[in-house]
């Protein structure tokens, strides 16, 4: 399981023209789900955001965590984040988990965030999702659960 995540001053999702989810200070997190993922998987991932600190102090230090500052997540669902462009120049999607298995994934994942205490948003699994990202700094980290 990967997530790109950004620290964003806001940011908001839209499909067809409805604003589906919407946040101000946080993370928007892009998540993507990989065949084989579980829920230990999930459980890394939401602990590393909840707790992971890009928000400065009063010094200007990474001090800060979302939770910290209580500030907000917004989660995306992005299969393309599985991408694998070692080969040609057409990305190859076959190491993505299928879609029912991602979007039960996803959905748990969204769960562990919002029983972590920030408030959580999300686009809309499956969706052609319009997503406005104001990066905060710009601050961009990618974690990998299959990097711990």
């Amino acid at each position: 399981m990967k997530a790109l995540v950004q620290r964003v001053s806001s940011a908001c999702v839209r499909v067809g023209g409805e604003t589906v989810g919407a946040i101000g200070r946080g993370l928007c997190v892009l998540v993507g789900v990989a065949a084989g993922d579980s829920g230990e998987d999930v459980d890394y991932l939401v602990n590393k955001l909840v707790n992971l600190r890009i928000f400065t102090d009063e010094t200007g230090k990474f001090n800060l965590s979302v939770a910290d500052i209580a500030g907000q997540m917004l989660l995306v669902s992005q299969f393309t984040l599985i991408a694998d462009t070692r080969k040609g120049r057409r990305p190859s999607f076959t190491g993505a988990a299928p879609p029912e298995e991602a979007e039960a994934m996803f959905e748990n994942f969204v769960q562990a965030c919002r029983r972590s205490g920030v408030e959580t948003q999300t686009g809309r699994f499956k969706a052609m999702m319009l997503v406005k990202i104001n990066n905060d700094g710009p601050v961009t980290i990618m974690l990998d659960s299959r990097e711990r």
